[in-house]
């Protein structure tokens, strides 16, 4: 398969619009990422909407910088319109970001290297449209960051389908591009710090169980300040933060000064304390852990007990006793962004048997400190699924995002015990 001169070697991926592909350009013997779009999809946008494509891809093209993904050809052939750009082997920041907080001086790292594309972008007149984790790619051994679909993303991934369906990235949007209204450089500088917002603390800065939910929340609310979920951060950051997230365009800094701002508060990054965990454990396991030893240790058998009885991962959830004639719901509602293998039924089932306890775990178990934290963070976690599955009959949005929690600790867990047994 070819488009254009460039002969396809494999899909990288899809988005809304267009497909993404792993390309060799035959005249310099060169890897490149070809985003190709149906022309005919184009057109549907409107009149202009084909020329306009190929003159922001163009413009995006002009940019030369570390950090904004190289745009090396635009045209059109066999019925597309496509980008030959830059391939980049690595992670994207979203792939980052689902591991939890990160630590302060990779946050602020990441935030500048972001913050000085913007700013050269923004002073050659291109603005992004769609800043977000899943467009940033980082690459190299230094953690190189690199901006991807510049001036073009908000063709690429169109906002608005014909239906006015709102597509793309909510969470990250802006005000005034929620609202459908025109963007600048404003704009991107507010989707950098919903960003920023969820590399600090682990958790979104707008989020809802429904598209129009996270909209009325972009547009009419404010996060909850960063402090509350990570008390050590600098105050200079935080106020920097929501200096970012207001929602007037006029008070945001602008890129340029927003890069000077980041390297003034660099230096402390390095002393920072570590991240704490993205979700905080329940006020009642802390009164417990802290108030009563003994009564943490009941939990945790309890915990053990519902987990591998109830909640195990090939069976059913165990639902609360149904009132007479009373009806349970078919199927759980699924959540935005939650991966398909989060997904839960809701099933009426006998009461399983009394299980015995697990075995206490091997000594290198109970003798390393780090082990000994993580189990107990996940045991919490746990409890604390086990209480919101029990408690309702349809899939709670906690319960999600503690699934991901719980795989992350289960990773970390395996792959510190190799490195046990390697030292």
């Amino acid at each position: 398969m070819k488009i254009g001169r460039y002969e396809i070697l494999d899909e990288i991926g899809q988005g809304a619009m267009g497909t993404v592909y792993r390309a060799r350009d035959p005249l310099i013997e060169r890897t490149v990422a070809i985003k190709a779009v149906p022309i005919a999809q184009l057109r549907q946008e409107g009149t202009g909407a084909e020329s306009r494509f190929l003159r922001e891809a163009q413009s995006a093209g002009r940019l030369s910088h570390p950090n904004i993904v190289t745009i090396y050809d635009v045209g059109e052939a066999d019925g597309l319109a496509y980008i030959a750009m830059e391939y980049l082997p690595g992670a994207t920041l979203r792939d980052l970001m689902d591991k939890g907080p990160m630590p302060l001086d990779l946050v602020l790292d990441t935030a500048t290297q972001m913050a000085e594309a913007l700013a050269f972008a923004h002073e050659h007149d291109v603005i992004h449209r769609d800043v977000k984790p899943a467009n940033v790619v980082v690459t190299g051994r230094r953690g190189r960051i690199k901006l991807t679909d510049f001036g073009i993303a908000h063709f690429v991934n169109s906002d608005y389908t014909h239906a006015g369906q709102m597509l793309g990235s909510p969470r990250y949007m802006s005000p005034e591009q929620a609202m459908g209204r025109e963007v600048n450089g404003c704009s991107d500088i507010f989707s950098l710090g919903a960003v920023l917002y969820e590399m600090l603390t682990g958790q979104y800065a707008f989020d809802g169980d429904s598209l129009p939910a996270i909209v009325y929340r972009v547009v009419n609310e404010a996060p909850v300040p960063a402090t509350t979920l990570r008390p050590q951060l600098p105050a200079d950051l935080a106020r920097l933060l929501a200096r970012m997230l207001h929602k007037n365009p006029e008070a945001r800094p602008d890129a340029r000064t927003l890069v000077s701002a980041l390297h003034v508060l660099a230096p402390a990054a390095s002393q920072a304390p570590a991240p704490p965990p993205s979700k905080q454990v329940s006020r009642l396991l802390r009164v417990v852990a802290f108030g009563a030893p003994v009564g943490v240790l009941l939990l945790i058998g309890v915990g053990i007990i519902v987990i591998e009885h109830f909640l195990g991962p090939a069976r059913p959830i165990l639902s609360p006793p149904a009132p007479p004639g009373a009806s349970l719901p078919q199927e759980a509602v699924s959540q935005p962004d939650a991966a398909p293998d989060m997904e839960m039924s809701v099933a009426s089932r006998p009461a399983p048997k009394p299980a015995q306890p697990e075995r206490p775990p091997a000594a290198v178990d109970q003798t390393d400190p780090y082990l000994a934290g993580l189990d107990k963070k996940q045991v919490e976690l746990r409890i604390k699924r086990a209480e919101l599955r029990l408690k309702y009959t349809e899939q709670h949005p906690d319960v999600v995002q503690v699934d991901r929690q719980l795989e992350q600790l289960r990773i970390e867990r395996r792959r510190h015990l190799r490195q046990l047994e390697k030292n």
